[in-house]
């Protein structure tokens, strides 16, 4: 490719714009370029980021304290959350949704 500015013919002005246009049209296929691989990149990593659906086998039994109630379940994210009644008091308790074990425990008191 040759890297003439000024073709026969052509006055001053007109490889000005011929210029300025080559360098816009650069710049152009530089972004659409960069907009490309960053939508392919992110296909590849939610495609290979090594999570995926997950098939549990195993049968997993939550024991809850005597007189418990569960009064909702929800998923949160990668996140079980079981709400119990316990004896009047209000108890949340999340499980990891892959593994089904226990995250956390949140307790609900009121004041004396």
């Amino acid at each position: 490719m040759t890297d003439t500015t000024e073709l026969p013919g052509q006055t001053p002005e007109q490889a000005a714009l011929v210029a300025r246009v080559r360098r816009m049209m650069l710049i152009a296929g530089l972004t659409t370029a960069i907009a490309i691989s960053a939508v392919l990149i992110a296909i590849g990593y939610r495609l290979f980021r090594g999570g995926g659906s997950v098939t549990t086998t195993s049968d997993v039994t939550a024991v809850l304290p005597k007189g418990a109630r569960i009064t909702s379940t929800a998923v949160a994210g990668d996140q079980l959350v079981v709400t119990l009644d316990v004896g009047g008091t209000t108890e949340i308790r999340t499980f990891d949704a892959r593994t089904l074990k226990p995250t956390g425990r949140l307790k609900f008191a009121n004041e004396p």
